[in-house]
């Protein structure tokens, strides 16, 4: 209406529309003024304001909405051209006007030349008039990527992964029988240049190695020194994760160790995350001041092993949905928005999953927002393979739960290695001396857990 003069809706309603305003059964519905068209549509009542935007009515009040007639979520891989509009998870209308691309009407950061907008994975990404690949990131900016649709394998040979400790009861011989038990080509621990610990990590290289097993190694140095206090700069964190990371690939190179972790959770030290409830999706979230500590660390521990071993493979920790702090690092940024900064590449982008985190392909943003698929974002704009270094539910879990949760998750990562970049996924862990996370206790294994574990991977080859 236009051009009815009236609207019976399925309560035989009248809605009419009388000097702009909308009534109901002659009796002004809400506060409405500027209304150019009442529309009954899916057994609801819509109204359009002049400036065009739509308000649904819910039974006491209008709600603003889009127009109903053009559809929800668009779906996923739909792209303008053919598409002349594109509808967000929020019920955003993205649109491309000579080449700007807006959001409700709004240019969306600095792009100017897109010859093409893409929604898929959650995320929208454009391409230039020239063929270069952005994603729109944290606050609106247009970042370089690859692009998305692209199936990318990842080596094969480490899939099959779980975390461990070096100080685990269990002899060398006896790791080595139960890796080979349950199938696991990779097992996970940390390391750093303290004596007793790297004699017994360099203990198990050298028994790995035979064996045809890989060991990824986590160099743990962080944003904190001997005493617990913060680095006093970023030159002081580089050469502390430098000569800790020389001394480790010094002893572990010659016995088979070709991949290392530069640093563990990092981004969600208390120096580090501001609100640790955060999703790290925007890079705001993190700490400015500490935040070259971090750099320097992560950087002082990438070059320290590639001056042993210039061909190993480095990679980067990070959590949750931590793409503020990923892409800030790639690019040399800083949380207050500066540029120039030493930039942090890596080799394997590193991430941890746990059940509260959210479902990785789907995971939430900063205020619970929705969801977007974090292994095809980072392949997209790192162009690296990606590493689930820590995967689990949480400690109250049956070990009924943790058993399903370990089957059904893992075929989700395990389908997505040939098309998402996804080299390897490493449970967490093998024995956490009790049942919250284990497979086993002291050598004995908790049934349930354990037989889902090693039964996915009898049946799941890594090839």
């Amino acid at each position: 209406m236009p051009p009815a003069t009236v609207i019976i809706d399925s309560q035989n309603a009248s809605w009419t529309l009388v000097g702009g305003s909308v009534y109901r059964n002659g009796v002004a519905a809400g506060d409405t003024y500027n209304v150019s068209l009442i529309l009954w549509y899916g057994s609801a009542v819509y109204h359009e304001g002049t400036g065009g935007q739509f308000y649904g009515w819910n039974g006491t009040t209008w709600f603003a909405c889009n127009d109903p007639r053009l559809g929800g979520t668009s779906a996923d891989g739909a792209m303008i051209p053919p598409a002349t509009y594109l509808i967000d998870k929020a019920g955003s209308i993205w649109t491309v006007v000579n080449g700007v691309v807006y959001r409700n009407r709004n240019a969306v950061g600095t792009m100017s030349n897109a010859a093409l907008l893409l929604w898929y994975g959650g995320k929208f990404w454009a391409q230039s008039t020239g063929g270069q690949f952005y994603v729109c990131g944290d606050a609106d900016q247009w970042l370089p990527c690859s692009d998305p649709r692209i199936a990318t394998a990842a080596p094969a040979g480490s899939f099959h992964g779980i975390n461990g400790h070096y100080d685990y009861l269990y002899s060398t011989s006896q790791i080595v029988s139960i890796m080979q038990a349950l199938g696991c080509s990779t097992y996970r621990l940390s390391c750093t240049d303290y004596a007793p610990q790297l004699a017994m990590v360099l203990a198990l290289a050298q028994a790995f190695q035979p064996a045809g097993l890989t060991l990824f190694v986590l160099i743990d140095v962080g944003i904190y020194d001997g005493n617990g206090n913060l680095f006093t700069s970023e030159a002081a964190a580089y050469t502390r994760g430098f000569n800790c990371a020389v001394t480790v690939a010094s002893a572990l190179q010659p016995h088979g160790v070709t991949m290392y972790e530069c640093g563990n959770e990092l981004t969600r030290a208390n120096g580090i995350i501001l609100d640790s409830t955060s999703a790290g999706t925007s890079v705001v979230d993190f700490n400015n001041t500490n935040w070259p500590l971090m750099r320097g660390a992560m950087r002082g521990m990438i070059d320290g092993v590639k001056s042993v071993q210039a061909d190993a493979k480095c990679g980067v920790n990070f959590c949750v949905a931590d793409i503020g702090a990923s892409d800030a690092l790639w690019d040399g940024k800083q949380p207050d928005g500066t540029s120039g900064h030493p930039t942090v590449r890596w080799d394997l982008t590193t991430w941890h999953n746990y059940e509260v985190y959210g479902d990785i392909f789907d995971i939430g943003t900063d205020g619970s927002g929705p969801g977007f698929d974090l292994p095809t974002y980072c392949k997209a704009r790192y162009g690296v393979p990606f590493v689930i270094s820590e995967w689990n539910t949480g400690p109250e879990k049956s070990e009924a739960y943790r058993a399903n949760y370990i089957s059904s998750r893992l075929l989700t990562y395990y389908q997505a290695r040939k098309t998402k970049n996804i080299q390897s996924a490493m449970y967490y862990e093998l024995d956490s001396g009790d049942s919250t996370y284990g497979l086993m206790i002291n050598g004995t294994a908790l049934a349930l857990p354990y037989n889902a574990f090693a039964s996915f991977i009898a049946s799941h080859a890594d090839s």
